[in-house]
């Protein structure tokens, strides 16, 4: 397949809407840092590495184009949640409103978080698309998935990681957590996509039969 259509797909659709979705609620949970075991990790860990699997397969299912059209239209939505978030902090609240501090504390971050995510998460994702696309060039039949699946991730995450958490927590935290934080999530969200490949792998295929279906619909 691996060849743009003139009319999106509604598969294609709610995979860039659930692309969105995981990042803004990523974006939204990177405030909260979280001890695992020895190390520090940030509560975003949990929802980013679906947005590294969508992003693979569109990449396997639509090409390139179409994937950096859902990175783009993933910090569109992004941009708008912020700017809204930021809108509520400053309306005034009537007197039965008594969350004002705790609505700053946690959502006053949230620009700074999404300066940081816009850099990185663009720079780790066009990195990931890329890798996934050039490996893909090497293997026109489809084969090696996995491998371009978790080599994509792995330099996708790396440059999400070294240039997020310097940016975002800069003066925030410590430099040895800082710099644990980059090891530790970028290591962390490629296992998640390691484990959670033998999925990805089902999801790749049933895309591709349904895309197959309504290319084929399209030209009868």
């Amino acid at each position: 397949m691996n060849q743009p259509t003139r009319q999106i797909s509604m598969t294609f659709l709610l995979l860039a809407v659930t692309f969105c979705v995981c990042l803004i609620t990523a974006n939204l949970m990177e405030i909260k840092t979280v001890p695992l075991g020895p190390f520090t990790i940030t509560a975003g860990v949990v929802v980013f590495p679906v947005s590294y699997i969508i992003a693979d397969c569109v990449v396997e299912i639509y090409g390139l184009r179409r994937a950096r059209q859902v990175i783009w239209l993933g910090f569109a939505a992004n941009l708008f949640v912020s700017i809204m978030l930021q809108i509520g902090i400053l309306l005034p609240g009537t007197d039965s409103w008594h969350s004002q501090e705790a609505m700053a504390t946690m959502f006053g971050a949230v620009p700074r978080i999404f300066a940081a995510s816009f850099i990185a998460f663009l720079a780790g994702s066009m990195v990931n698309a890329y890798v996934m696309h050039r490996m893909r060039l090497a293997h026109p039949d489809g084969s090696r998935f996995s491998l371009r699946a978790i080599v994509s991730t792995l330099f996708g995450e790396g440059a999400d990681s070294l240039i997020f958490f310097p940016i975002a927590f800069a003066g925030e935290l410590p430099a040895g957590v800082i710099i644990s934080l980059i090891v530790t999530q970028a290591l962390l969200k490629t296992l998640y996509e390691i484990i959670i490949l033998p999925v990805t792998i089902q999801v790749v295929r049933l895309l591709r039969r349904i895309e197959e279906r309504h290319l084929h619909t399209e030209e009868a």
